[in-house]
């Protein structure tokens, strides 16, 4: 059965987007370990008009990162269908990685929103604050399933009340090289 066209934001206002996300669900994924917490995106828009991405999850009290950039797929488009490139492994960047990254919905007030892919392999919630209503949450994993994701992947991420700030860095990579493995 073909998969219905997926409904994605249109007039995002990047400048508005700009901030600290916290990531309250998402789809597990191997570019991520197992055990994060507190995760959470920054996003800076750039004076040529991209945007700075700076992904971090903590384990086992060790702040984990990688910063990518992300641009419009298609710069005439009013459709918020924007690409991320990462460089892995983080300690040593040198091969690209480029993915989708479409908001599928964003509250008037720029406060939560709900992120996906056109494979449907990839979905996250998104929250200003590291927690989000019940009700809110349900509404939007509603949404999820109305644009058909398999909505029993969801995952929530743990985030504490006051999430740290610094952590010693993992400057190694270990985080990186367990999550390729399912760690």
């Amino acid at each position: 059965m073909a998969k219905k066209t997926m409904e994605v934001v249109k007039g995002l206002d990047l400048q508005r987007y700009m901030g600290r996300w916290y990531e309250i669900a998402s789809f597990p994924s191997r570019f991520q370990p197992k055990n994060g917490e507190n995760t959470r995106a920054t996003y800076t828009l750039k004076e040529d008009g991209t945007v700075n991405v700076l992904n971090e999850t903590f384990t086992n009290g060790a702040r984990g990162s990688i910063e990518g950039t992300a641009y419009k797929a298609d710069p005439s488009s009013d459709e918020a269908k924007l690409k991320v490139k990462f460089y892995v492994p983080p300690f040593l960047p040198i091969i690209p990685v480029t993915g989708d990254y479409w908001v599928l919905y964003i509250d008037e007030d720029y406060q939560y929103a709900l992120i996906g892919q056109p494979s449907r392999n990839y979905l996250w919630i998104l929250s200003r604050k590291p927690h989000l209503d019940e009700e809110i949450y349900n509404q939007l994993v509603q949404k999820a399933k109305d644009e058909e994701y398999d909505v029993s992947k969801l995952h929530k991420t743990p985030q504490s009340e006051n999430p740290p700030e610094d952590a010693p860095t993992d400057t190694k990579g270990i985080w990186w090289f367990k999550s390729l493995f399912g760690k």
